[in-house]
């Protein structure tokens, strides 16, 4: 174990347990398997109706890394499952962005098991005796199959979270953490049932051209062809405008920290190195700043800047923190 009071962590991510379990969240108990919502293709001729349900029904992968990033360094990052089911190839570009590694399991039979849990469970303890520095262990799933797994990362000292969808995540797996959060009590993460947003397109998705011989697409066909799960929302970060990311990632790192601390007012030094924990990129001066105040200044509508004593804090836009 570390004792330097560095926490590093590693986040096991079963996406077919996520998927499935949010969309039967959205949409009732076993609804998922009765679309056939795995074999849905967005380019191709399908029900419009699956696409919606695979929308609102999307998982915000860059919520759950978030959280992840706020309990420290997070060393390694990995997906399991079949990247090859349309479904949830939709999210590679998610991930791929978030350097999440994805790890390919076929299915060993016919009704589509895959195996991701004994999988899941072998590298998370291979990696405790690989990495003993590993201080964090996140397992992004509900399943009972993780209990074991939960206990056994406990007994070798490492400080567990669960991260599940409400309603299917076992109440003996919650026993078995240190910690368990719900998806939709991640900050950034619309509850299920609330009003859904409407689908917003992307700069991306304005400047894609049609393909050859593709006639000009109605407004329900172009969001039925970019619906496939949490693609409908996924942008090209190089694409958008610098600020606008900057502005984003600002406000996830306070909400994050507020849920964190249960403290309005943050420390900005620990708002900055969160930002950097979730965009290494991140730099105020290449933003035109020259001090991190300065930048939190100019977002006014987004954050407060406290100056009064030698310790700068800074906290959400009260306006802001009702959503």
């Amino acid at each position: 174990m570390n004792d330097s009071g560095v926490t590093r962590v590693a986040v096991y991510i079963d996406f077919d347990n996520i998927v499935i379990s949010r969309y039967d969240q959205v949409h009732g108990r076993g609804q998922f398997q009765r679309d056939k919502a795995r074999a849905f293709k967005a380019d191709k001729p399908a029900d419009p109706d699956i696409a919606e349900k695979l929308r609102r029904a999307s998982v915000d992968v860059g919520a759950v890394i978030d959280f992840s990033s706020s309990f420290g360094t997070l060393v390694l990052t990995r997906a399991y499952a079949d990247w090859s089911d349309p479904v949830n190839a939709g999210y590679r570009g998610q991930l791929v962005s978030r350097a999440v590694d994805l790890v390919q399991l076929f299915p060993a039979a016919a009704y589509a098991k895959n195996g991701a849990d004994i999988r899941l469970a072998v590298d998370a303890v291979e990696d405790m005796f690989r990495l003993p520095d590993l201080t964090h262990v996140v397992i992004v799933a509900g399943d009972s199959d993780y209990i074991a797994l939960a206990q056994r990362c406990r007994r070798l000292g490492r400080y567990v979270v669960g991260v599940g969808v409400a309603g299917s995540t076992s109440k003996a797996l919650a026993a078995a953490c240190d910690e368990l959060v719900t998806y939709d009590a991640l900050p950034g993460i619309t509850p299920a049932g609330a009003a859904q947003p409407p689908a917003r397109r992307t700069a991306s998705a304005q400047a894609e051209p049609d393909e050859p011989g593709d006639a000009p697409p109605a407004r329900s066909s172009r969001r039925g062809k970019r619906s496939s799960a949490a693609a409908a929302d996924e942008t090209d970060p190089d694409s958008e405008d610098p600020q606008e990311v900057a502005t984003r990632l600002l406000e996830r790192a306070l909400r994050l920290g507020q849920e964190k601390d249960d403290a309005d007012w943050l420390h900005s030094s620990a708002v900055k190195s969160q930002m950097r924990r979730m965009d290494p990129s991140f730099s105020e001066r290449a933003l035109g700043y020259r001090s991190f105040s300065d930048f939190v200044k100019s977002r006014e509508a987004v954050a407060e800047l406290d100056e009064a004593s030698s310790v700068r804090l800074v906290r959400l836009n009260p306006a802001l923190t009702a959503q």
